[in-house]
Formats: structure tokens, C-alpha cells, sequence
């Protein structure tokens, strides 16, 4: 067979996009659907995905296309899409993606020039003057729940010899590149540890299939990793290799990006520590507001449901969202419904959590406060301030949604 075929087209042939989504940035392009429509769907259309590029989406053949096994494997190989679906058993797994973590993030990775830089300063409740990110700015409906089905990404492995390896398991990594090229000459690139990879419980998989369709083009045709319960940045799309070796990826996306850091650090200082900051793997307990938006007008004492999502990486479930209308003094103890979803018949471990909590009297104007809970006790803290990071990564301080009554309108 010929060698994969890759078009570069630049940003002249970009697929066809929801014309309502919030573009973040247009080259490339970032965007995510409107608020008011993520709980439309527990298993988010296609077509109402979130959208994360860091590079135009590349062209590709799928005839030719062969995904590379390399590294410390016995056995290199080279699988079509043909090979990936006939000669392995697919799985099917539902797992929601995020933007790491999709709450007022910014990444600096994406900008080439002086007049490519957004400085967002954000003037928000619980976000200081002196709290500033470069890069894409994010609102919470950067998050999408979807139905992948492929091969498991540990059989696809094992085929190529790694058990050959196993007394070495604990210390390898799996390194994830795309066809995008978008840094440093090289395609999107990431990695996770080996003992995620091969567990039978972690459910990677190499998704052929999204939501029962083909990939979309946005979303990693012909073939993307998917890592549940993983920041969505290590769930690389295009896949053209999958690297074992001793050490993480070395990819300018998991050496210089996505990084927890000191709140003292600074842009004079953060290049020391880049070496020293472990990259973020699982996600963190996140909660978001979805109905009612930001300063919307509800008539005081009126009867009023309050809606929104939450999730935990690494498989946790939510088990208690608390909302709060006096500042976090008291609570009310919100209600889930997963399990009323009708998808009894899969495992939504990796899925988002729906909340309703109906208010009998709403006492507007007021603020709205939610905060969330897994299954191992983990939930998220009053304030910014207590985790604030130089990047503005993996944000989960109390969300806050201020009501405005209908006499204050007036």
C-alpha cells in the first residue's frame, strides 16, 4: 500500500461548522456551543461537539492511512483502518472530553506572533485584577459527552509484543502524535503512563467511531485516542504514531503546556519550572451553571429551576452537587439523574453528571453558588485564590451566577 497521504491545504478546506457556536479563535479554530444547548442532549450530537484544533484539520486519505506502532514494542507494526476494525475486538465506551478543565482556561501554545497574543484580563467574581492568562479563552460549554467505539488501545499493544516488557510496565509511557502540524515541526503531541493504557478497567481505546458515525473531520479522522477520565488534551486526534519509551513526551504540548505551577511563579520565572511541574493527567472535580445565565432577570419569589452539569476524572463518579443562594452559608442538596437517562445499558463512569434543583422561592436578586462532589470525598474550593496558577489551568473554585430581580431591571 502507498504511504499515508496527508493534503496540505492550510486553513483552505476546514469543515463545515454549527453556524451558533462561540468561536474562541478562528485560526485555529477553538470553539464551543452555546450554553443553553448542553443539556439538550446527555450524549452530545456530532454537529454540537466543542471544537479544540491547535493547527489546521489536516486532509487525509483514508485508503492509505496507517497508524505506526513504534518504540519499546517487540514487534513495530503498521495497522489501516481496515486491520484496526477487523483484526481487533471494538469496544465501545462513553466518556466525556474537556477543555483542561474548560472553566476561564488559557493556553499561550497557539500563538506564533506579537499580534497573535490575547491578553485577557478577566473582571469576574472571584478572579482579581492581577489574574492574567495569554491564549484561547474558554467559557464551561467547552465540554461534550460522546459514544466512542474502536479497538482497545491495550490490545493493539499486546499484538505488537509489550508484554515482552511487563517487569518494566510501571516506568514506560505511551506517546500520542498527530498528522496537525502546529509546533516545533511536529503534529500534536502527548503521552500517558503505560499502566493506563494497558489497564482493562481504563477503557483507551483507538476510536474509530463517534456517536455511531465514521470521526467527524474535527474531531480526529480517521483515528483519535480517547483517555476517560483524562484532561481532553491527552486524547490526541490524527493519530500518525504511538510511541513506548521510558520516558514522558517530550512534545512542546506535554513539556511546555498544561502544567500546574506555584501561584508566585511568573512569566520571568516559569521556564525553570517547566522541567519540574508534572504534567496534568486526571481531571478534577467541575461543576458548572448552565440555566440560569449570568445576571438573568427572575422575578422575585418565583418558583425557579436551577440546571447544570458535573464531572470527575478518573472515573469517580459525582455523588453530591450543593447549591447555594446566601454566599455558601447554607445549601440545598441538588438532584442527579444519569441514571434516569436510559443508559442503563452502558457505563457512564467516564460521563457527565445532569443536576436540577428547583427552587420554590427564588429570593432574587441573589447569587447562585454550586460545588461538587465525587465519590472519594473530592470537591472544589470557595476561591480562586487558594489554587491560582500562572497558567489558569484546571480551575474548579465555586461557580458563581449572579440573578438579577425583576425591580432591579427597572
Amino acid at each position: 500500500m502507498a504511504p499515508m497521504q496527508v493534503m496540505a491545504s492550510g486553513y483552505k478546506k476546514e469543515p463545515r461548522r454549527a453556524l451558533d457556536f462561540t468561536i474562541n479563535q478562528s485560526t485555529p479554530f477553538n470553539a464551543e456551543p452555546p450554553v443553553t444547548s448542553l443539556r439538550d442532549h446527555f450524549v452530545t450530537p456530532n454537529e454540537k461537539f466543542y471544537i479544540r484544533n491547535h493547527a489546521p484539520v489536516p486532509v487525509i486519505d483514508g485508503e492509505s492511512y496507517k497508524l505506526v506502532i513504534e518504540g519499546l514494542v517487540a514487534k513495530h507494526s503498521k495497522f489501516s483502518i481496515w486491520e484496526l476494525k477487523n483484526n481487533f475486538t471494538q469496544h465501545t465506551v462513553m466518556a466525556t472530553l474537556m477543555v483542561n478543565s474548560c472553566l476561564y482556561i488559557f493556553s499561550i501554545s497557539d500563538f506564533r506572533g506579537i499580534h497573535d497574543i490575547l491578553l485577557i484580563i478577566l473582571f469576574i467574581t472571584n478572579i482579581t485584577q492581577d489574574m492574567t492568562w495569554y491564549g484561547v479563552g474558554w467559557g464551561c460549554a467547552a465540554i461534550s459527552n460522546a459514544v466512542w467505539k474502536g479497538p482497545r488501545l491495550r490490545d493493539v499493544l499486546l499484538s505488537a509484543g509489550i508484554e515482552k516488557l511487563e517487569s518494566f510496565w510501571d516506568q514506560l509511557h505511551v506517546n500520542f502524535e498527530g498528522v496537525d502540524i502546529c509546533k516545533d515541526n511536529q503534529g500534536y503531541g502527548s503521552s500517558i503512563p503505560l499502566h493506563k493504557a494497558l489497564d482493562k478497567r481504563g477503557d483507551v481505546i483507538l476510536a474509530l467511531e463517534m456517536n455511531g458515525s465514521e470521526l467527524p473531520r474535527d474531531h480526529g479522522y480517521p483515528v483519535r485516542v480517547v483517555v476517560p477520565g483524562y484532561i481532553g488534551a491527552r486524547s490526541v486526534k490524527w493519530l500518525k504514531t504511538i510511541t513506548v519509551q521510558m520516558h514522558e513526551s517530550t512534545n512542546y504540548f506535554q513539556k511546555k503546556d498544561y502544567k500546574l505551577f506555584l501561584p508566585e511563579i511568573d512569566w520571568d520565572t516559569v521556564d525553570e519550572w517547566w522541567d519540574k511541574s508534572v504534567p496534568i493527567q486526571e481531571l478534577n472535580v467541575q461543576a458548572a451553571i448552565t440555566q440560569p445565565k449570568n445576571n438573568e432577570v427572575i422575578p422575585r419569589g418565583s418558583r425557579y429551576t436551577i440546571k447544570g452539569y458535573a464531572l470527575s476524572g478518573g472515573g469517580r463518579k459525582i455523588v453530591r452537587v450543593d447549591i447555594s443562594l446566601d454566599g455558601g452559608k447554607s445549601w440545598t442538596v441538588a438532584n442527579l439523574f444519569t441514571s434516569s437517562q436510559g443508559l442503563l445499558h452502558i457505563d457512564t463512569k467516564w460521563s457527565w453528571e445532569f443536576w436540577d434543583c428547583t427552587i420554590k422561592s427564588m429570593p432574587s436578586p441573589c447569587q447562585i453558588v454550586c460545588r461538587a462532589w465525587d465519590e472519594a470525598s473530592n470537591t472544589m474550593p470557595e476561591d480562586i485564590k487558594q489554587i491560582w496558577n500562572l497558567r489558569g489551568v484546571m480551575n474548579n473554585s465555586w461557580v458563581r451566577v449572579n440573578v438579577v430581580s425583576d425591580a432591579a431591571k427597572l
